[in-house]
This record gives C-alpha cells, structure tokens and sequence, in this order.
C-alpha cells in the first residue's frame, strides 16, 4: 500500500522557510472520545492528561443528553463530552489513567484514527505529547 505524502513549510526563527517531508500515517494520532458525568469531573480530567502529557488538547463540550441501556434499563443522562488529542502510542497509558480516575463503573472511551488534517497542528499534538 503506498500511503500520501505532505509536504508543508515550518517556520524556522524567522531567518528561512524549510520544506519538510513527511508521511501522513507517521503521526498516527487518535481523538478519543470519554463521556463524563459533570463540567468539574472533566476539567479535572482534562487537566491531569494534559499536565502529564497524555494529550495535547482536550476539548470539553457541555450539555449533551446521552440515551443508552444499562443492566436492562433505558437511560437518559446529562453528560460532558471529551474530544482528547492524543497520539496512538499513548493510548494505553491514557486510558488506563481515565479509568483509574473516572467515576463511571464503565467509562465510555472510544479512540479514533485521524486518517488527514492541518499538518501543522498535527505536528503541535505529536510536540506536546512528547
């Protein structure tokens, strides 16, 4: 399989421009996905992950109603909604932490392959994490 290649410009202290090579699957980050009950549970959260660099940006967005079943009952809670960023190398370490500090019996965490995007940014995630 040949994969895409991008090329893209960084800025190097304001004397030149460079032109970087790089392959698109080399990144290999994940957006995860981790519902949480309540607005201060995930800022907690986010904040732990980003201080210990399991992420570089965690985005919380509020006021979602999840509907689900659980043990036999329909459902329907308020919830807060992570969109982490986060490197595929650092999945396990990340998870193992969100459910060591989740309040949640089963925490929803799902992980995303981010298949394009700003290379730019892209790169910012992989620095951050590092």
């Amino acid at each position: 399989m040949i994969l895409p290649r991008r090329v893209f410009r960084v800025q190097t202290g304001g004397l030149e421009n460079k032109v970087l090579e790089s392959n698109i699957m080399e990144k290999q980050l994940r957006v995860v996905l981790v519902s949480m009950p309540d607005e201060q549970k995930a800022s907690e959260l986010a904040r732990t992950l980003i201080e210990k660099r399991l992420a570089a940006c965690v985005s919380v967005l509020g006021g979602i109603r999840s509907f689900y079943r659980w043990k036999g009952e329909l459902c329907q809670d308020p919830e807060v909604l992570l969109l982490i960023k986060t490197r595929k190398d650092l999945l396990e370490p990340l998870m193992s932490m969100v459910r060591s500090l989740h309040p949640y019996e089963l925490p929803e965490i799902l992980a995303l392959d981010v298949v394009d995007g700003l290379a730019d940014y892209m790169n910012w995630v992989w620095q951050e994490t590092a």
